[in-house]
């Protein structure tokens, strides 16, 4: 692996790196372009509400439940196998829906997509770290979440296009295609990275290392930043059509949040390896931006307010994420990298699925999308302080 002097990552080394970033961007764009459209689908199929929300919950509950466990396994084997197995399964659980050519198995292609992304996610995020110096690591993982969100931003618009040309066959072929050439890219470009020699570890010391401050801030960080993430994704568009703002207002609203948050990221992470953001500051800064986003959801009217909203949003979601990685990687012993970055990862899906529960049942209890919208900022808020805390007590 080769740096500059100062521990920047080169040119060759960012070469390595991308294929790593177009593995993020594969479970970005593959969760999201099927999910966009899956209202549509039920509709088309009569199903219920309660098959809507199965169909969108399988993909997040496979991670859930497997990322740890190939987060340990690429500790084990070493990442790069896990990587390219999980791209490859992905690319075998996209292509079986289409050879099967039956609609009604979604849920069940959504779920090997889900458990094939559970495997090559926390390998890939495991990777960035070892081949990047670790005063590269906040611009490494800036590349990698930009990369992501791209794929969150191009994946409802791309997807809603191919299944208008072709319906889902051909949204779950070129998933497949996609899956397919980032693992021959990875082949090509990134190297093999051993397992490293790793000391006996119990569920206890696993309990304890996990409990540590240097594990549970940017954990903390990373699911705020993505309840977030998921609400300003979800929600502004509702907040914006209260006001009687029209789709395409309303679309350009989250356009520019995915756009503000993948523009941050890399700048974010190159301030940090710089020493211009310690990491503490950092991650509270991003959340409170977010929770002031959420309040400006909540309060602030008409197209402006919607648009200072995302851009809060964004800002702070771009600012906490890719610290928040760098801080794990700081932290966490190399040969431990896939099972921390496993683990962490649960915190993203738990706040994916639960800043909009949180959102919905407020706003459902209090007849208000604003009362939710602020019930999440509040939470965001809490979740600053403690972060910011925790840092001054360290």
């Amino acid at each position: 692996m080769s740096s500059d002097p100062h521990g920047e990552p080169t040119t060759a080394t960012g070469s390595r790196l991308l294929p790593l970033y177009a593995a993020g961007f594969v479970t970005a764009f593959g969760a999201h372009s099927i999910a966009a459209s899956l209202g549509g689908y039920t509709e088309a199929e009569h199903a219920s509400l309660l098959t809507l929300g199965i169909l969108l919950a399988v993909y997040d509950g496979a991670e859930i439940v497997l990322k740890p466990l190939f987060g340990a396994l690429a500790d084990r084997i070493g990442p790069r196998p896990v990587l390219l197995g999980g791209l490859l399964a992905f690319a075998a659980a996209s292509a079986a829906f289409v050879l099967a050519g039956n609609p009604a198995l979604v849920g069940v292609a959504r779920f090997g997509q889900g458990a094939a992304a559970a495997a090559f996610s926390p390998a890939a995020g495991a990777m960035v770290a070892r081949l990047t110096p670790q005063k590269g690591h906040g611009r490494a993982y800036g590349g990698y979440g930009a990369w992501k969100g791209v794929g969150y931003t191009l994946g409802p618009v791309l997807g809603g296009v191919l299944i208008t040309l072709g319906g889902y066959s051909l949204l779950f072929s070129t998933l497949a295609a996609l899956a397919v050439a980032v693992a021959a890219w990875a082949v090509l470009a990134v190297p093999a990275v051993p397992p490293l020699p790793r000391a006996r570890q119990t569920v206890l010391d696993l309990v304890r290392r996990l409990s540590t401050s240097g594990f549970v801030r940017p954990t903390l960080a990373l699911a705020g930043a993505t309840a977030a993430l998921a609400v300003g994704v979800g929600f502004l568009p509702v907040a914006g059509a209260r006001d009687g703002l029209g789709p395409l207002v309303t679309g350009a609203a989250v356009s520019v949040l995915a756009a503000t948050a993948a523009l941050v990221q890399p700048r974010a992470g190159r301030a940090r390896d710089n020493g211009r953001i310690a990491d503490g500051p950092g991650m509270a800064t991003g959340l409170a931006l977010a929770a002031a986003g959420m309040a400006g959801g909540a309060f602030l009217p008409g197209a402006a307010g919607l648009l200072v909203a995302a851009v809060l949003v964004g800002v702070g979601t771009g600012l906490a994420t890719p610290i928040a990685f760098a801080h794990l990687a700081a932290t966490t012993p190399a040969e431990r990298l896939g099972q921390t970055m496993g683990a962490a990862e649960v915190g993203r899906e738990v706040g994916d699925a639960g800043g909009p529960l949180l959102v919905g049942a407020i706003a459902a209890a209090a007849g208000a999308l604003g009362a939710g919208l602020v019930g999440l900022a509040v939470a965001l808020a809490a979740l600053a302080v403690a972060v910011a805390r925790a840092a001054s007590t360290r």
